[in-house]
């Protein structure tokens, strides 16, 4: 406005003095500084300032912004005015004489204060206002929310109160909207009714399975998982597990390249798992479970898989055994049948021409015969041992009463391989309850182990002692001992350690022995180091 009106003045030769005077009266009406500036930066005319005595201007950053663009502003400290001010100027096209550039100052304080009373202003009216919008919104909203109200603690009682209505009222639309949410709400507790206890089968069914089971996600995190899983990946607990990676679970073994089978060709892929450090033999599948997802999963190629994880290492042990029992039996039978056709073929090339050596030959053969027929009655005693079907009539029996029969029995095979026998009693007596016959096979099948396997000079010790409501009674031997190897399997039927293989017997006497005490409710173990003897234990009930 102040340049429009500069060039609107008449062109005066005196026009530089009447400008400065024109300036002051301007700078009183509008209650700013003026200045006219030339393109050189001399102060032409100031209404607060004698120009003569104001120093170039031509550096100030709003002349050299006006000069450039035609419009420059800036603030800082005056000199002139004594305060933070303002400053705006503008380039005139055309110039008024030299005068290229008029500027404005402006006291920030003043600024300051017209924007104060622009604010308050503002405020003024906003505050009357939002008054007056807030006491008309809280007459037009307690009628709204009131229905709202009661639907929203309807909604909040749904998951937990069967039953749940909305009250009646309010304007049409929430009315039809309480009706429509009644309806809902009768759907959805019956449906989360079934839901819970489709859920409480699923996981009684899962709790009690013996095979483990864990779900994953497309993303590879376990999802589900019941105990049995816990129990065969020893897992410390189930709120540890949930959401982890399966390959944190697992591990970077088996299990996780056959899930990782299954997630690439959506196929089902099994896999036998041997663990050894937990002495687990396990049979891994792994399942896609199609038209499943997880919640946030939308675009997995597989939404869920199930890992199942079967125990077979009763299965493998028993065929274990099963194997060992028939390559052992066939060794057993394989030495007795070898020698009786050997004996036949004998007397078949002319031995039977001489009566001495062909009644030798004959007892030979009977010594043959009658091991054979000691095996094949051991062979069926032991399954009906096993079963049960064999009757242990167990009655009160002094343990003194229960080894003096073996020992008399063996002491004169000991006295010939040259052994001494013991007996140490506690001078208590000492009384069982067992089948006394049937304990007797017991003792006397571990006492002629020991004799078999002790070398000449040595001893066996026969001892007995109360521990708490048993009576453990062992045999200890001077024998060259069991290597640790062989120690857990000694009570196997026809299993021998390396040095009992060149030995006579069947290798049933500790099988039936093992099955004898536990049908009296005892237990039986060895303890041997090599080269320091083996002891035998065997516990049975003590008698009141």
């Amino acid at each position: 406005m102040v340049a429009r009106l500069l060039q609107a003045l008449p062109d005066e030769p005196s026009r530089l003095a009447a400008l400065q005077d024109t300036l002051r009266s301007w700078s009183e009406a509008f209650g700013t500084r003026l200045t006219l500036i030339s393109a050189d930066g001399r102060v032409l005319a100031d209404s607060h300032v004698d120009p003569s005595t104001m120093a170039n201007h031509g550096d100030r950053p709003e002349v050299r912004a006006a000069l450039a663009s035609g419009y420059g502003t800036a603030t800082r400290h005056s000199d002139t005015l004594g305060e933070r001010s303002l400053y705006v100027a503008q380039r005139l096209d055309p110039a008024v004489g030299d005068a290229a550039i008029v500027r404005v100052a402006l006291p920030l304080r003043s600024v300051a204060e017209s924007v104060s009373d622009v604010q308050a202003s503002v405020i003024a009216a906003a505050s009357v206002a939002s008054l007056a919008i807030i006491a008309l919104s809280f007459l037009l909203a307690d009628r709204i929310t009131r229905p709202l109200r009661a639907l929203t603690e309807s909604v909040q009682a749904l998951p937990a109160v069967e039953g749940t209505a909305l009250p009646a009222g309010g304007y049409d639309e929430i009315q039809r909207l309480g009706a429509a949410f009644n309806n809902m709400a009768a759907e959805v507790n019956a449906k989360v009714s079934t839901l819970a206890e489709e859920r409480n089968r699923v996981e009684v069914v899962l709790a009690h399975l013996t095979d483990g089971v864990v779900i994953t996600g497309g993303d590879g995190r376990v999802s589900l998982i019941n105990a049995a899983a816990e129990r065969l990946l020893s897992l410390s607990g189930h709120a540890s597990v949930i959401g982890k990676p399966l390959a944190e679970v697992v591990g970077a073994g088996n299990i996780m390249l056959v899930w990782e089978r299954c997630r690439e060709s959506g196929r089902e892929h099994e896999i036998m798992v041997e663990m050894p450090q937990k002495g687990a033999f396990l049979r891994v599948v792994a399942t896609p479970i199609r038209g499943a997802r997880l919640s946030g999963e939308r675009h997995n190629k597989l939404r869920l898989a199930m890992i199942v994880l079967q125990d077979l290492s009763q299965v493998r042990r028993l065929e274990t055994v099963r194997r060992d029992f028939i390559s052992n039996i066939s060794h057993e039978l394989r030495t007795p049948l070898a020698s009786l056709k050997a004996l036949v073929e004998t007397l078949q090339n002319g031995a039977l021409e001489d009566p001495e050596a062909a009644q030798g030959f004959l007892q030979r053969m009977e010594i043959e015969v009658d091991s054979l027929a000691q095996m094949v009655q051991e062979l069926l005693e032991l399954p009906r041992i096993e079963s049960g079907q064999v009757p242990i009539r167990q009655a009160p029996v002094p343990v003194r009463e229960l080894v003096k029969e073996p020992l008399e029995r063996l002491r004169p095979q000991a006295e010939r391989a040259g052994l001494a026998m013991r007996l140490d009693l506690p001078p208590d007596e000492l009384v069982v309850l067992a089948d006394l016959e049937r304990t007797k096979q017991v003792l006397t099948n571990i006492v002629h182990n020991a004799i078999k396997f002790t070398p000449g000079g040595g001893c066996i010790t026969i001892s007995a002692a109360r521990a708490g409501s048993e009576i453990v009674v062992s045999v200890a031997d001077t024998g060259p001992g069991i290597p640790a190897r062989d120690l857990s399997r000694i009570f196997e039927r026809f299993y021998k350690a390396d040095r009992a293989r060149a030995s006579g017997g069947t290798g049933l006497g500790l099988a039936t022995a093992k099955h004898i005490v536990q049908a009296h409710g005892g237990r039986v173990w060895a303890e041997s180091r090599e080269g320091q003897g083996s002891i035998f234990y065997f516990t049975l009930p003590a008698a009141r």
